[in-house]
């Protein structure tokens, strides 16, 4: 059992591919100076790495299905162990299942942790326009958009210099795919989290920072009670 600080802060966010999970969760990271994880990033990094996960995670990933609880349970416990989580952390991607979401649930509980649960909310049709000009730094995996955060030089991360790509989940038909099973699978949560009372959904269709600005408002509440 993890110890467990009063101002510890761990926060979840929920919502269809392309909402701005990983736009935001970055920046509620440099907000509050909170480990920003994503298991899409950590898994894509055990792909690189070639591992075993990694392999076995990919065949996944390139058919558009959801990686098995399993896998993904094993590398997140380890990664919120690490030092750089003691204070807390951002939850980007996960849970995407309710069994995920109970399990995750039990360890809260375990270290009375009580996390923030933001439900990302956008509808379909503007998710396939966003996904269709998304890109993804090829070495360090900062994410950019081609109208909403494009990088300074056409094709090149800002950070690290490497080559942006489009994500090759991003396909039309992929896309379509994910969403069908984010609301196959994943809306559920919404119900799971709101029976908890942990639930705000945000209403995404905004810009970037309008968006964040509703999160804090919401936070700047919860934190003064």
């Amino acid at each position: 059992m993890v110890e467990s600080p009063a101002d510890m802060r761990v926060f979840i966010l929920l919502g269809p591919p392309g909402a701005g999970k990983g736009t935001q969760a970055k920046n509620l990271s440099k907000y509050f100076h909170l480990t920003h994880i994503s298991t899409g990033d950590l898994l894509r990094e055990q792909i690189h790495k070639k591992t075993e996960l990694g392999k076995a995670a990919d065949v996944y990933m390139q058919s558009g299905q959801l990686v098995p609880d399993k896998m993904i349970l094993h590398m997140l416990f380890e990664r919120i162990s690490a030092q750089d989580c003691k204070k807390g952390y951002i939850l980007d991607g996960f849970p995407r299942t309710l069994a995920q979401a109970e399990k995750l649930q039990v360890y809260f509980t375990q270290n009375k942790i009580e996390p923030f649960v933001f439900n990302l909310d956008l509808s379909d049709q503007e998710i396939i326009r966003r996904l269709r000009d998304r890109l993804i730094c090829v070495k360090c995996h900062t994410p950019y958009h081609l109208f909403n955060s494009p990088p300074k030089k056409a094709g090149i991360c800002d950070i690290c210099h490497a080559n942006l790509i489009y994500r090759s989940d991003d396909q039309p038909e992929l896309v379509s795919k994910r969403l069908q099973i984010y609301h196959e699978q994943t809306a559920p949560l919404i119900m799971y989290y709101k029976e908890l009372k942990l639930l705000h959904t945000i209403d995404c269709n905004y810009t970037e920072q309008e968006t964040f600005n509703q999160i804090l408002l919401y936070l700047n509440v919860s934190f003064s009670l």
